[in-house]
């Protein structure tokens, strides 16, 4: 029998303080994916892992949806907090397979059509300037992290669930809670269960929201999951709970990273600033630049189903797999020059929505909220640069920039 592969450079992938250090990170994975593409993590407080760190690799897993399921581990966690949230029995689609996935994400799927991004387009633009307005009142400083990209997804995304504004705070303290849990500064203070308590809490709240959209249904997200029903039955309280928390935390943390990241690598190119501000309608394709710069979503897992091998490297049965989409989207074999940012990328084929029959629900927003906020934005700036240290998250799984201090001038 072969030796499994180590590699010790894939220690990285269990580590969230590696996620923050950008060249740790990126020297040990391009090492990885030339040395050793499929290697095992065995690692203190992780259940261990392959990491996975090709294109090719990551793609033709993603395919195979069968073969590689995402129950019962579809994020990376400690065991811990492995065990604490299966007995949560939190089911959200990353958690689901097929056939019960494609009923469950059909639910909200018209939400997300090109139609309906059309439709919100318009309050999309008018979200975007009114924080562009906000970053010219703040008199030409400001932490773009904290007080302009974290607050703007957010508002598309309550809005869309028709979660009342003047809660719009709290789900912004509870989505950071729980998606940032390995961040000292963005954690709850308590050690050990922080992100269980940030779930339960957000649960504790839709519940009660739902309650009122199944007495009173609105025209809202929100109302859709809550008065949805499958083979004639409504979804059961925890897999409507789990329907809201999906769509919350990865319709707000994901974007907020994008944008916070797309404006720090405008800054930090300002060749590629003024091409984009004097020709807009390159935004697209910029838009595609910078998710695949930021990859907010830094890896999801899947568990083999039987035994198998990946590039050729054997995966028993019940074996889970890190695919890490920070390397795919850095891979030399799909990209040219991929450490170059190029906003006239093309192909550009970045894995950062994922693939297959997981592919984002919301990849339409996330596109539309960065085209929208960077044309509202770039026409109106007349200077932009860094006014500190930008600071990256801690995490193994959504993250980006945390602070992004800058100085600018508006129009």
């Amino acid at each position: 029998m072969s030796m499994p592969i180590v590699d010790e450079a894939a220690n990285v992938l269990a580590d969230p303080t590696a996620y923050a250090d950008e060249a740790r990170l990126h020297g040990a994975l391009t090492a990885l994916r030339a040395k050793a593409p499929v290697s095992l993590v065995d690692v203190p407080a992780y259940k261990p892992f392959w990491a996975i760190t090709k294109h090719a690799d990551i793609m033709a897993i993603e395919r195979a949806n069968r073969l590689f399921t995402n129950w019962p581990r579809p994020v990376l966690m400690t065991a811990e907090s492995d065990e604490m949230q299966a007995a949560t029995g939190i089911r959200t689609l990353i958690h689901m397979d097929e056939p019960q996935h494609r009923v469950v994400r059909a639910i909200a799927a018209d939400w997300f059509s090109p139609k309906a991004m059309k439709a919100l387009g318009d309050r999309v633009e008018q979200l975007a300037k009114r924080y562009v307005d906000k970053m010219r009142a703040a008199g030409g400083e400001c932490d773009f992290v904290q007080e302009v990209a974290v607050n703007f997804p957010l508002y598309v995304i309550m809005s869309l669930l028709g979660v009342p504004e003047a809660d719009f705070p709290r789900m912004l303290k509870l989505t950071q809670e729980l998606v940032g849990n390995d961040d000292a500064e963005l954690q709850r203070s308590a050690p050990s269960d922080e992100k269980i308590n940030s779930l339960l809490e957000m649960f504790e709240y839709f519940k009660h929201l739902t309650e009122s959209w199944r007495a009173n249904p609105t025209g809202d997200l929100g109302s859709t999951i809550a008065n949805a029903r499958i083979d004639g039955e409504p979804l059961s309280d925890v897999d409507t709970m789990s329907y809201y928390a999906i769509i919350a935390t990865a319709g707000h943390d994901t974007t907020s990273s994008s944008i916070s990241g797309g404006l720090r690598a405008l800054i930090e190119h300002p060749d590629q600033r003024e091409r984009l501000r004097t020709d807009l309608h390159l935004m697209p394709r910029a838009t595609e630049e910078i998710i695949r710069w930021v990859t907010p979503v830094k890896a999801f897992m899947r568990t083999a189903a039987e035994d198998t091998t990946v590039h050729d490297v054997p995966i028993a049965a019940g074996e889970s797999v890190l695919l890490s989409y920070v390397s795919a989207n850095r891979d030399e074999d799909a990209f040219e020059d991929p450490f170059r940012f190029d906003i006239e990328r093309e192909p550009n084929k970045h894995v950062a929505f994922g693939f297959g029959v997981h592919f984002c629900l919301g990849a339409g927003l996330a596109r539309m909220e960065i085209n929208k906020f960077l044309t509202e934005l770039l026409p109106r700036l007349t200077s932009i640069e860094l006014n500190g240290v930008p600071e990256l998250s801690a995490t193994t799984f959504v993250g980006g920039l945390k602070h992004l201090p800058i100085r600018y001038s508006l129009m």
